[in-house]
């Protein structure tokens, strides 16, 4: 979106609510909340916010950081504000992960920077995608990597050289606004939204919608913490893990539209998201979805970034007073009440060819954990266009899928996508394989990730092919689980650790068993955590192995699942 339009106009939308809430006043200390009249800054989070939007700090990258140079930079900007633009400074090299949280910010830092390019929807065409390999090759030194919230991250990214940058992503329709920061970030969509036969309901006009009037309004880019949200008519999206998830349902009365959830997220302290009840019909979604901004902007705690996210104060208020908050102070009319949504009978992977529902294909791939590079991103553009697709969806699990192919270019096309190794018929650990960036770029990373989960993808490759398990395995640098640690069959989050030598090393501790509810008769469920299990990097692909082989030696019928295996599995079963 071009920064020109980042500000929609002030009449869009629902209007911010009254200074001061209707809601009784908690008993509780003063959480910060603005809809209490708490608006004194109570960390150095909200005082940076306070002192200039962070929004502003694109006009001085332009004009200012972009010609003196990455020295002349505000700490604060730095630090805080430039992530509002999606930026985040590097992990210097040779920085081991012991040192990870004994340094200073300004040690950790370096001279270059982490660049995340919002796709809201995970939806590209195909001179976007061109647009992105080619920033990759002229200014990030060929690098890319498909997160799981289906953004596009470069790195080796120098401040000087912003200003091109987003010159030739805003041409293209594409932005990096408010891909990182306290603020909305990029939305959730099904990659097959608009495609599939199974859809009744395209929600990317909602999505779309939201930007249009949203992202980068001043309004709401000084919310308490980040805001996740996703907006879907199907369950292939991690719609429990979000701040806010409107998820396809049918109303016996009043027809489709969505269910509302909110209240989800990982990191140290994980929850999922609840349902409110309500059932929203598409034109409504992105009215609901702003209320809900705005309650969070005015009542969500702002004392602690630890207790920041939604999820806190939907835990702390429940959702009977959620929903009388947002439907009386923010929507001024109640939603309907809603059934919940239907899941399908096995989970919507879209890896490999299937059919749309104009008769042409789709085809997902399987980028080993999410890493690509320009030179591949290229090579891609090339590949669609020979084969007569314009469009790429990134799904939320670090793969992509090439859209509108006919039937009978589908095997040209599958063969073209592995010389690039990009594998349309990969073995289910290189599908369901994920990682983080880890130690290589990120700051707050104690132990390396993208290689090592690469590695393990070919090691179990070599040593389990034929076995009749598929084991999601989620590779996670540190405690904050942006690969979803907890909702793993295996979720595996860093430290160091001692190995049988005596030596520090990296290391894993292990969760066995999570899941979310993608299908019918799943439990959504965070993953076990058996006393004392940890295994060293090195010791990793003889773990797998191991668990793996137990599991399917050990499960009472082809149809009991790891998490439930991992349930009765008694301790020894697991650890040794």
């Amino acid at each position: 979106m071009p920064y020109d339009a980042a500000v929609p106009p002030a009449a869009t939308g629902p209007s911010p609510p009254p200074h001061r809430s209707t809601a009784p006043a908690p008993v509780v200390r003063g959480e910060g909340q603005w809809g209490f009249g708490h608006r004194e800054p109570l960390n150095d989070n909200e005082q940076i916010k306070k002192d200039d939007d962070a929004l502003n700090v694109r006009a001085r990258i332009e004009t200012v950081y972009a010609r003196r140079g990455f020295a002349a930079i505000d700490p604060d900007d730095l630090r805080g504000r430039f992530r509002w633009w999606g930026l985040y400074t590097q992990r210097r090299p040779g920085i081991d992960g012991g040192r990870t949280a004994v340094l200073q910010p300004h040690e950790l830092d370096d001279e270059y920077f982490m660049l995340r390019i919002r796709v809201d929807g995970g939806q590209l065409d195909l001179d976007q995608l061109r647009t992105i390999a080619d920033v990759s090759t002229r200014y990030a030194r060929d690098t890319a990597d498909l997160t799981d919230r289906q953004n596009v991250q470069l790195h080796w990214i120098r401040v000087e050289d912003m200003p091109a940058i987003w010159r030739a992503l805003e041409s293209v329709g594409l932005s990096t606004t408010e891909a990182c920061g306290d603020c909305p970030r990029v939305i959730l969509g099904s990659p097959v939204a608009g495609i599939s036969a199974d859809e009744t309901v395209d929600a990317t006009p909602a999505v779309r919608e939201i930007v249009r009037r949203y992202v980068g309004d001043p309004a709401l880019s000084n919310l308490p913490r980040k805001f996740k949200s996703v907006i879907s008519w199907l369950p292939d999206v991690p719609y429990e893990t979000n701040d806010i998830a409107f998820l396809g349902a049918n109303h016996p009365r009043l027809g489709p539209g969505f269910d509302l959830r909110v209240g989800g997220g990982l990191s140290t302290n994980p929850m999922l998201a609840r349902r409110l009840g309500v059932w929203v019909p598409l034109d409504r979604v992105p009215d609901v979805w702003a209320g809900i901004a705005y309650l969070f902007r005015d009542y969500g705690y702002r004392r602690l970034r630890s207790r920041a996210r939604l999820k806190f104060l939907v835990a702390d208020w429940g959702t009977e007073r959620f929903r009388e908050v947002l439907e009386k102070e923010y929507l001024g009319e109640p939603l309907a009440d809603g059934p919940a949504p239907p899941l399908p009978d096995e989970p919507l992977l879209h890896i490999g060819a299937h059919r749309q529902r104009d008769g042409r294909c789709y085809v997902g791939v399987a980028p080993v954990v999410g890493r690509v590079s320009g030179t591949r991103l290229r090579e891609l553009a090339a590949v669609m266009r020979e084969h007569g697709s314009g469009r790429v969806r990134l799904t939320p699990y670090q793969k992509l899928l090439v859209l509108d192919v006919a039937p009978e270019r589908v095997e040209s096309l599958i063969s073209a996508l592995r010389q690039i190794e990009l594998e349309a018929r990969p073995s289910s650990w290189r599908r369901d394989t994920m990682s983080c960036t880890g130690i290589e770029y990120c700051k707050l990373a104690i132990v390396e990730t993208k290689g090592l989960a690469a590695s393990l993808v070919t090691e179990l490759e070599k040593r389990l092919t034929g076995l009749p398990a598929e084991l999601t395995v989620n590779v996670n640098g540190c405690p904050n689980a942006c690969a979803r640690t907890q909702v793993a069959d295996i979720g595996l989050k860093g430290q160091l650790m001692r190995d049988g030598d005596g030596r520090m090393v990296d290391g894993f501790q292990v969760h066995l068993g999570g899941g979310l509810a993608l299908a019918a008769g799943q439990t959504a469920g965070f993953g076990r955590k058996v006393r004392g299990l940890k295994v060293t990097a090195a010791d990793l692909p003889d773990f797998v192995e191991t668990l793996a082989r137990r599991y399917v030696a050990g499960r009472s019928g082809e149809r009991e699942t790891f998490a439930q295996w991992v349930a009765r599995a008694d301790d020894k079963e697991l650890t040794t």
